[in-house]
């Protein structure tokens, strides 16, 4: 198999990993969690350094993990506490323990040099190569990630429903006997393991890339929960494929081609997502403001309906002056109305049409028409 494929293979595995828990994330507004625990996996793992004191060790990942959800534990701590708010408190937390793991790296474990790029952008590249070695084999990123892949998948078809009853409806699903908070630190839990695990295999700009890009963009095209997390799995894929690609052909780093593949992948679905997408509000929007047009003339002529000054305020030619339109204006609504159905020409006279009588009388609120009797039995 060619090796371009085979990359883009493994970071489709980190994708759709992330892409799971990252939905859940985005819907409960809780995206840069993700970020957060990034960002503390080096606490953890320099306080299981100075347990294990094996570099190789896969206790380093456990460390990492667990970090990850104290990180979570603190932040929201501080959010019940009412004194900080949500953002407020994450910003706090992941400064305080990344720094704190920062300063142990420095103060006791010297001669370290930490290569900025690895760092921020990984090695996808070695994700196939092994790195450690438990219960005498040797162990894989991707292995690693594969796993981490089968029990996300395993985790949400099991509490499907719970997670998006808590996801949805808290308090319904405090008085249905679920309990919110321990489902809440349970997906705190998955996506500390699965941040780990990314981490490891294709490094921090990509891992919050995957749980965020991916589910924000299923977001905009659907309402449903399982067509959300399919989305955001199948977009994860095309983002490492494409980014694959590009790297391989324009000579340049994995991690970055593959963040900006995710990023040119979001920004085509903001704009054409139909219903939430730029495109699709702008279309919406000019109907709206047309429709508001033709209510505005339906209303002007109802009101002067059966008056004597119905010939003259119902006058084409005089409408303009009327409505403080211009005469372009007037025509354009004119003959949008009429052929929606709203009015019809009575020589140089607008009448309304019995759908444009109803319409009106909907926006200023009057009793719709009584309808005629029928014929005696």
């Amino acid at each position: 198999m060619n090796s371009t494929v085979e990359l883009a293979l493994v970071l489709s595995v980190v994708a759709v990993a992330c892409a799971l828990p990252g939905a859940f994330l985005v819907l409960r507004r809780a995206a840069m969690t993700s970020d957060a625990v990034g960002h503390v996996l080096l606490f953890g793992i320099v306080l299981a350094y100075f347990v294990v004191r094996d570099l190789d060790s896969p206790w380093l990942m456990f460390g990492a993990a667990a970090a990850g959800l104290l990180a979570v534990v603190l932040v929201e701590s501080l959010e019940k506490s009412g004194r900080v708010k949500a953002d407020a408190a994450l910003g706090l937390v992941f400064a305080a323990l990344f720094a704190a793991g920062v300063l142990m790296v420095s103060v006791s474990v010297k001669n370290v040099h930490l290569d900025v790029d690895q760092v921020l952008l990984g090695q996808p590249e070695s994700a196939d190569q092994p790195r450690w070695e438990a219960f005498g084999a040797a162990i894989a990123p991707v292995w690693v990630m594969a796993a981490v892949l089968a029990l996300n998948v395993l985790l949400v078809a099991l509490f499907f429903k719970e997670l998006k009853l808590t996801t949805f409806d808290p308090g319904l699903a405090s008085s249905l006997g679920f309990r919110p908070a321990a489902v809440h630190y349970g997906l705190m839990a998955v996506v500390s393991v699965t941040a780990v695990a990314a981490f490891d295999a294709v490094g921090p700009v990509l891992v919050v890339g995957f749980f965020v890009v991916p589910a924000a963009a299923a977001f905009l095209l659907t309402d449903r929960l399982a067509v959300m997390l399919a989305l955001a799995a199948a977009f994860g894929v095309v983002a490492a494929f494409l980014g694959t690609l590009a790297a391989d052909l324009l000579n340049t780093t994995t991690a970055g081609a593959v963040a900006a593949a995710l990023g040119g992948l979001f920004g085509v679905v903001f704009l054409v997502a139909p219903g939430r997408g730029l495109i699709a509000q702008a279309v919406q929007r000019v109907r709206q403001k047309r429709a508001f047009f033709e209510l505005m003339l339906a209303v002007h002529l109802m009101q002067h309906e059966g008056t004597s000054e119905e010939a003259e305020e119902s006058r084409v030619k005089g409408l303009h002056a009327h409505l403080s339109w211009t005469p372009q204006q007037v025509a354009v609504v004119v003959s949008r109305a009429e052929r929606n159905g709203l009015m019809i020409r009575s020589g140089e006279v607008l009448k309304l049409t019995d759908a444009g009588r109803a319409r009106a009388r909907e926006v200023l609120g009057a009793p719709s028409e009584p309808t005629p009797p029928g014929p005696p039995p």
